[in-house]
This record gives C-alpha cells, structure tokens and sequence, in this order.
C-alpha cells in the first residue's frame, strides 16, 4: 500500500508543474462586460474560440419548451447578410469548423480555423455574424421545426428515449431542469420566429457571454477578437437565475415496451458545479459505477451474477443539482432481480463507502488518465468553456490532481450520506414484465 501511494504521489509530482506551465489562464472582462479566457499555445497554427451563454433549456418556459434549443440551432443558418449555404462555403474555404453546444445550462457556438492571418480573419467575420447578428429566416425556422419533430417522434418509440423522458419529469417535476431539451411537439408547433428573436435578444447579450479562446494567438490579438465578437451584442443584463432543485417524492415507474431487454434507471437530485462535495463525489462515483470493468455495480451486476452486459453510474453537474443516475439494459425476466441488485449495491456503497485498496485504485486511474483530458486544444477548450461558465477558479485544471489524491474514504462515504439516499430514488424499467 505504501508503494502504491508513494508512486501515486511521484505521478502528481509530475503532473502538476507541466499542466500549471503548460495551462496558463488568462482572464479579462471585454469592453461591453463578456468574461474572456485564454491559454496562448503556439504549437499548431490553430485558433479554438468558443462562445457560450446562459441560454440552455433551463430558460425555457413550459409553454414555449423546445424554444432555446431551436435558436442555438439556428444560429449558422442565416446570419448577417449570409445564407446558411453561403456560411457553410465560406467556412469551408478557409478549412475553419463550427461546433455547437446545448445543454440545460448552457448554449453556445465554437470555431476552429487556421490562426493565419487571412484564414483566421475570414472565418472569424463569419463567426462575428453568427453570433451577433442572426436572421432565424421564416423558411428555415418552418423547415427545423418540423425536422426537429419528426426526429421527436421517431425518438418517442425508442426504449432509452422514454426511459430519459420519464425519469426527468420524476426527478425534477415543475423544475427548469425537468422541460426536454429539445421541446415537445405541443410546443415548438406553436414557436414562432417572433418568440426566437424575443428569446435571442433576452439572452444573447454581451453581460452574459463566455468566451474561451485557445491557440496560436497573442494575448493582444485575442484582446481583439474578443472585442470583434461581442462588440454589437446588447449590453443590458440577462435573468439567468435558476431556482433551487426540491428533492422528488420517491417512485418507480414500470413502462411496457416490446424491446427485448429492460432498460433500467435510477437518479437523484445530485450535484451543482461548485459543489464542495464534488472531488469526494466524483472518485467515489468512479468506484461505484464511473471506473467501467473495474466499478463495483459492473463487478457484482455482470461479473459475479451475469445480469447486464454494462451497468453504469455518473454525475452531470450544473449551476443547480444535475442528476446523479445509474442505468442498466437486461433481459426482460431478470430486469427485478438486476433491478433490487442494483439498489443494494448502491445502499451498501452509500452506508459504508469503498475500501482503502479501491480507493487507491480508483485515484491511479484518475490521475493516470488525466493527461488524456488536455491532450488537445479542443479538450482544453472544453475546459475553460466550464471553467468560464461556472466561475470556476483558474486554477482548477492545475488542482484537480491534488484534489483527487486528497480524497479519503470517509470523505466519499459522508459526501453520499449526505447527498444520496438510496430509498428516495427515482426509478424507471421500460420494458418491464407485464
């Protein structure tokens, strides 16, 4: 054990200085009040920039759900003077990418181009548009809606579909975070180009951007671009308050489907992004259901009694409680008994928390797996993307490392005390034995 943990502690030593050396973050605010963050790396003539809002499903209203996702969608088909085909060629030319982002919290575009001069200019005057200044024209928005739910409709049949949709509403009820992320189709029928160009201007304002920025730039010039990208956004405040997340009334919902396996899963209120229980939480989920083959719900689910062929867990963290849930497929007369398996080898973990040697375990797997996180420019992206969105400290990338290493076995098993309770879940079996 002593071996083990001396070379666990050799490997942060490590570690740590080439991320602080290599991460460096810089930090500003632009002139109209954007928050902005940087990493200069010159290794590739690559510039990465991102651009994100507090504009995700979560600011929907029941009554116009589906409205969020569709603006953030159409963002690049049709901006600034530009057809969706003329945004497509002209990005093309120069070889830059655009990339989107959605979730319940956030929504956003980013770019990838040549950080040349010519290329890097070209690419970014069609960025600026798309952010800045998008026409949602009556024809494409007409033609998304019913793309969008037809593929609802399509998804509605599936056994995973249902399962995700009923276990949100079960687990968040009235909540923000429980409206699907896509609408429904009651509600985008009803969407009209009036109400995305309302919802644009409420949130697409420059005191509620986000901008991550990596690459083959000074800080001069991403000072600039900064600047170019959020110069004609809006400067008033956006409401981007999320209400607190009640815990759920406990319930199992058994849906029939035809499939030919059960699909399983559990959930709970689980944690902001800021929590403080959040490192404790993250290594012991990874013991629990996070770590693949070498979890504890895949050693006593599949290895020991051949119930699934994968049983997972996780935590999806936002600015309020994201869901903690553990999920499973099986076959239909064993979907029970894989079922009360699974609620006890959470109750066990809960109660009494992982051993010392998985502990150990699980911090080698992390910490060992970590350079694999930064390895590229959109990786680190990623990063400062939720770094930025959350407020997160600069340091965060460099810390992380310590923070798993200092996690203790008591600190995991108070962590889920306190914050799960195994016979408050919420649970949904599509697919359930009639």
């Amino acid at each position: 054990m002593q071996v083990k943990q001396f070379l666990l502690a050799l490997l942060i030593s490590f570690l740590s200085p080439w991320a602080l050396a290599s991460l460096s973050i810089q930090y500003w605010e632009t002139s109209s009040g954007a928050r902005v963050y940087f990493v200069e790396n010159r290794d590739l003539p690559i510039l990465d920039v991102s651009v994100e809002f507090a504009a995700g499903s979560s600011m929907d209203t029941p009554g116009k759900s589906g409205r969020a996702n569709l603006v953030q969608h159409l963002l690049s088909l049709g901006a600034g003077g530009l057809s969706e085909d003329q945004i497509a060629t002209t990005l093309a030319d120069v070889g830059a990418q655009l990339k989107s982002q959605f979730d319940r919290d956030r929504a956003g575009v980013s770019l990838r181009t040549l950080s040349s001069i010519k290329e890097r200019t070209q690419a970014l005057d069609v960025f600026a548009r798309i952010i800045q200044r998008p026409e949602f024209p009556k024809d494409i928005v007409t033609r998304e809606k019913t793309r969008i739910i037809a593929s609802i409709k399509e998804s509605s049949t599936k056994p995973d579909y249902i399962g995700d949709r009923e276990l949100m509403k079960m687990l968040y009820g009235q909540h923000p975070y429980g409206l699907n992320e896509a609408g429904e189709i009651e509600t985008l029928s009803r969407l009209q180009r009036e109400d995305l160009i309302a919802f644009y201007r409420s949130h697409y304002v420059a005191k509620n951007t986000i901008i991550a920025m990596i690459g083959d730039v000074t800080r001069q010039e991403a000072a600039a671009i900064a600047e170019r990208l959020t110069e004609k956004l809006p400067a008033k405040d956006a409401e981007t308050t999320i209400s607190a997340v009640a815990i759920p009334p406990a319930g199992v919902k058994r849906i029939p489907h035809p499939a030919a396996q059960s699909h399983i899963q559990l959930a709970y209120p689980g944690l902001r992004r800021n929590d403080p229980d959040y490192f404790p939480l993250l290594v012991g989920n990874h013991i629990l259901g996070g770590g693949g083959f070498v979890s504890r719900l895949m050693e006593e689910v599949r290895q020991q009694r051949g119930l699934a062929y994968s049983v997972y867990s996780f935590f999806s963290p936002y600015q309020e409680q994201g869901p903690f849930l553990v999920g499973l497929q099986t076959k239909k007369e064993q979907s029970e008994d894989a079922f009360a398996l699974v609620q006890q080898v959470l109750k066990d973990f809960v109660e009494n928390g992982p051993t010392e040697e998985e502990l150990v375990a699980a911090k080698q797997n992390i910490i060992g797996g970590f350079p694999l996180r930064i390895d590229s420019n959109n990786k680190i992206l990623g990063f400062l993307s939720v770094i930025g969105f959350y407020q997160l400290p600069l340091t965060f990338l460099t810390d992380y490392l310590v923070a798993v290493e200092a996690v203790t076995v008591e600190q995991i098993r108070q962590a889920f005390q306190r914050r799960i309770q195994p016979d408050g879940m919420v649970a949904v079996i599509v697919g359930a034995m009639e």
